[in-house]
C-alpha cells in the first residue's frame, strides 16, 4: 500500500463532504481484526444450529459477522420459521453457541494486529474497541494480548447497543468512548456490516479483508480503503496521521 493509494482514499473520502483532520482516536472491531477467530465462529454457530435442526452453511456466518448474537439468530429464525426468536430463545441458543465456541481450541491474535495496535499507541490514539460479540472468552484476553490499549471505559461490545452493525450506533459509542467526533477518527472493520456501520457514522473507514469475502466487497460496502492484512492497517493509520498533520 503507497502513500499515493492512501492519499487518493483520503482525498475521496473529503469529496464525499467528509472531513479528517489529524486522528485522534482509532476504533477497532475484534473478530476478524484483533483476533483470527471467525472460522470458530462459524463452526460454533453451524454446531449450534445442526443441535437445534435449524438449516444453515457454514459459509453463511463469514458475511454476517458484526451482528448481534440476538440479530444472527433472528435472521435464521426468520428464514426457517418466519418469526423472531423469543427472548429465551435467543438466550438459549446463543448461550449453547457460546458453549461451542469456548469448548475449541484458543484462537490467536491476527496476524499484524499487534503491529496497528503499537502504531496507534506510539501515535498517541486512543484505541477503541466496537464489536458486535459478546463473547466473554476474547473480551477477556484483550488485557493480556493488547495491554493497555483497550481499557474497560473504551469497549463498545454487543451489550452496550440497542442497534448493531450495520447501524451506525456501534461506532457512534466507539466516538462517544473516544471523546471525539468522526472528523478525529479512523475505524478497523473486516466485514461488510460493520464497514457499513463506521462509514455510516461518517468516520474514514478501513476495510481489512482477513477473510473469505470477495476483493471490493469491502468497497461497496462503504470502506474508504481495502487492504489485506493488519499490517496494512499499520501503514494506512500512520500515513494518515503524518499528512493531515502537515
Amino acid at each position: 500500500m503507497t502513500d499515493t493509494e492512501i492519499l487518493a482514499a483520503l482525498d475521496r473520502y473529503r469529496q464525499r463532504g467528509r472531513v479528517l483532520n489529524t486522528p485522534v482516536a482509532a476504533l477497532f472491531d475484534m473478530d476478524g481484526v484483533l483476533y483470527d477467530s471467525m472460522p470458530n465462529h462459524a463452526r460454533a454457530w453451524k454446531s449450534m444450529c445442526d443441535e437445534n435442526g435449524i438449516k444453515a452453511e457454514l459459509e453463511e456466518f463469514f458475511p454476517y459477522e458484526g451482528r448481534t448474537g440476538a440479530s444472527t439468530i433472528n435472521v435464521l429464525f426468520n428464514r426457517q420459521y418466519g418469526r423472531n426468536a423469543t427472548e429465551e430463545e435467543i438466550k438459549r441458543l446463543y448461550r449453547r453457541k457460546t458453549e461451542f465456541f469456548s469448548a475449541m481450541p484458543p484462537v490467536v491474535m491476527m496476524a499484524g494486529a499487534d503491529k496497528a495496535i503499537g502504531t496507534c499507541l506510539e501515535l498517541g490514539l486512543a484505541c477503541v474497541l466496537v464489536t458486535g460479540s459478546g463473547q466473554g472468552t476474547l473480551l477477556g484476553r484483550l488485557d493480556t494480548d493488547y495491554s493497555g490499549a483497550f481499557p474497560a471505559g473504551r469497549r463498545v461490545t454487543a451489550y452496550d447497543v440497542s442497534h448493531g452493525k450495520p447501524d451506525p450506533e456501534p461506532y457512534l459509542k466507539g466516538l462517544e468512548k473516544a471523546g471525539t467526533d468522526a472528523s478525529h477518527a479512523v475505524a478497523v472493520d473486516n466485514a461488510p456490516l460493520g464497514v457499513e456501520s463506521a462509514s455510516r457514522a461518517g468516520i474514514f473507514t478501513i476495510g481489512v479483508r482477513t477473510g473469505p469475502i470477495p476483493s471490493g466487497s469491502l468497497l461497496e460496502a462503504g470502506a474508504d480503503i481495502e487492504v489485506e492484512s493488519m499490517a496494512e492497517v499499520a501503514e494506512v493509520i500512520s500515513t494518515l496521521s503524518r499528512r493531515t498533520a502537515l
